[in-house]
């Protein structure tokens, strides 16, 4: 729950990198609220409580996705992938699943040599 709430603290931040760890903890707990949203919707009949989700977590999960790929050498900017159907999805999640680049990039300092999960 950490990574979570260290990431919504970081909400518009999209300089920095991220360890691996600390981008999938925040995706983990970001599907499993989106479950809960889509649940509590489901039983009221509505879709407000999973799209204002949805939308108050848009930014912060872009911004945690530009630091992941900060921390594998790649700009934030891979992200519009995400625009390409089935293809852009595969390539981004090979590019999440990396390891991080050794030592400072253009990005910053490596996290795992700093002992922490994020550089600013």
């Amino acid at each position: 729950m950490e990574y979570f709430t260290d990431a919504l603290k970081r909400y518009a931040d999209f300089t920095g990198r991220t360890r691996r760890k600390g981008y999938w903890m925040f995706i983990l707990f970001y599907l499993i609220f989106a479950i809960v949203a889509t649940v509590i919707d489901m039983v009221l009949g509505t879709m407000f409580v999973g799209t204002v989700y949805s939308l108050a977590l848009l930014i912060p999960s872009l911004a945690i996705g530009a630091r992941r790929l900060h921390d594998t050498g790649r700009s934030g900017w891979w992200q519009l992938l995400y625009f390409l159907p089935l293809i852009g999805f595969i390539v981004l999640i090979i590019f999440f699943v990396q390891d991080s680049q050794d030592g400072d990039n253009d990005h910053g300092p490596n996290p795992k040599e700093l002992g922490g999960e994020a550089a600013a």
